[in-house]
């Protein structure tokens, strides 16, 4: 769903400004309120609603991979009409950073973090538990960087 208009300036502007550099320090919540000249509160009620909404599932750090644990890539084969049940299931895991659909066979595509080979199999076969769905993981075989962000469109 489409929740653009319903965003406040207040959230436009944390999402247009924070899509990359989010505030290395103790307090990164406090710097992005002081950088907004905005309450610290307003900034933590601002991302719990976009969270609410689904515009965002998730703040914090991208790291470089495997400098911090282990992830994988990984697809599932999703029949249309239970698309939207699956993803939220995936989405639910705190494993999985992000997850998107593609036209293709494999159309729900998602990111699985954990602390070990032996953790990540475990989020992956949950995964297929509560889907009935197999998961293929694609482990990275080769480095590349693709930056996520992008200019946000208002109107």
């Amino acid at each position: 769903m489409d929740h653009r208009a319903d965003l406040t300036e207040l959230e436009r502007r944390l999402l247009d400004r924070y899509q990359h550099g989010l505030p290395l320090s103790a307090t990164p919540y406090a710097d992005m309120a002081a950088a907004l000249d905005v309450p610290e509160a307003e900034v933590l009620a601002a991302l719990d609603r976009m969270q609410q909404l689904g515009v965002l599932s998730r703040v914090g750090p991208v790291f470089r991979t495997h400098a911090v644990g282990v992830s994988t890539l990984a697809a599932m084969a999703v029949p249309e009409a239970r698309l939207d049940e699956v993803a939220a299931i995936v989405t639910s895991f705190a494993a999985v950073n992000h997850n998107y659909e593609r036209e293709h066979r494999f159309n729900l595509w998602f990111v699985a973090t954990a602390a070990s080979d032996a953790e990540l199999a475990e989020v992956l076969d949950k995964i297929e538990q509560l889907t009935d769905i197999k998961v293929m993981p694609l482990p990275m075989l080769e480095d590349y960087h693709i930056d996520l962000g992008f200019t946000l469109q208002w109107t």
